[in-house]
C-alpha cells in the first residue's frame, strides 16, 4: 500500500473517530441534545469529502446519502436556504457523476491503478470575479431571508449558501479552486451550528476544514489538464 493510500484511509478513519466521539459525548451531556441522524449525515459527510480530495468518483455514493439525512436536519433548525441548497446538490451530483467519469484516469500506469480524476484551473482574473459576485449575491440575500422569512440566522446561512453554489459548480467542472471557496464556507458553518446548539454538526465541519487543505494537496499531486 503507498503512502498516499495509508493517509487517505487514516484521514477518513480519523474523522470518522471525531463523529462518533462528538456525538456521544455531547449527548451523555446534554441526553438526547443529538439525534441518530446528526451522526449518520456526519460520517456520510465524511466519506463524501474525504473521496472528494481524493479525486475519487466514489464520492457521489456517499455525497446522496449525506444530502438527504442533511436537509432534515436543516429543516428542523429552519435553515431554509440550506435547505434550497441540498435539492441543488442533488440534482448538480447526478450531472457530476458524468463529467467526473470522463476526466478519470489511472494516477500510474501499471495495471489495475486505481483512477482519479483530472483537474483544472481558473486563473486569477476569473477567480476574482467570481468572487466579487459571490460576495454581493450572499448579502442580498441575506437581507432577503432576514426581511421575508423567520430564519434563525439569515446572513450566516446565506454566505454558507450562496457561496457554496459557486463551489458545487466548480467542484463538478473539475476545478481545483473550488477547494478556496469551501474552506471559507465551512468556517462559516462551524459558527452556524455552534450557534445552533448541534455540535455533531459543528465537529463535521471542523472537520470538513482540514479536509479543504487535504483536497488542495491532493489536487495538485493529481496535476493539471488544459481542457
Amino acid at each position: 500500500m503507498t503512502r498516499n493510500k495509508i493517509f487517505d484511509f487514516s484521514f477518513i478513519a480519523f474523522g470518522l473517530l471525531v463523529q462518533v466521539v462528538t456525538y456521544f459525548i455531547t449527548n451523555s451531556l446534554n441526553p438526547h441534545s443529538l439525534t441518530l441522524v446528526s451522526l449518520i449525515s456526519g460520517c456520510l459527510g465524511v466519506c463524501s469529502v474525504c473521496l472528494a480530495a481524493q479525486g475519487n468518483i466514489w464520492t457521489y455514493a456517499f455525497g446522496f446519502g449525506q444530502v438527504l439525512t442533511f436537509t432534515w436536519l436543516c429543516w428542523t433548525q429552519r435553515f431554509y436556504g440550506t435547505i434550497a441548497i441540498n435539492a441543488y446538490y442533488f440534482g448538480t451530483m447526478v450531472y457530476g457523476i458524468f463529467v467526473w467519469k470522463k476526466r478519470l484516469r489511472a494516477e500510474n500506469q501499471e495495471s489495475g491503478a486505481e483512477r482519479r480524476v483530472v483537474p483544472r484551473s481558473l486563473t486569477p482574473a476569473v477567480m476574482t470575479a467570481i468572487l466579487g459576485a459571490t460576495v454581493c449575491a450572499s448579502t442580498l440575500v441575506g437581507w432577503g431571508l432576514s426581511a421575508w422569512t423567520d430564519d434563525t440566522q439569515p446572513y450566516l446561512d446565506a454566505y454558507t449558501t450562496v457561496p457554496a453554489l459557486v463551489a458545487q459548480v466548480l467542484m463538478i467542472l473539475v476545478y481545483r479552486e473550488h477547494w478556496f471557496i469551501w474552506l471559507a464556507i465551512d468556517i462559516l458553518s462551524v459558527a452556524l451550528w455552534l450557534r445552533a446548539g448541534d455540535y455533531c454538526m459543528a465537529a463535521q465541519y471542523v472537520f470538513w476544514c482540514m479536509n479543504c487543505l487535504y483536497g488542495l494537496h491532493r489536487w495538485r499531486s493529481l496535476g493539471i489538464s488544459k481542457v
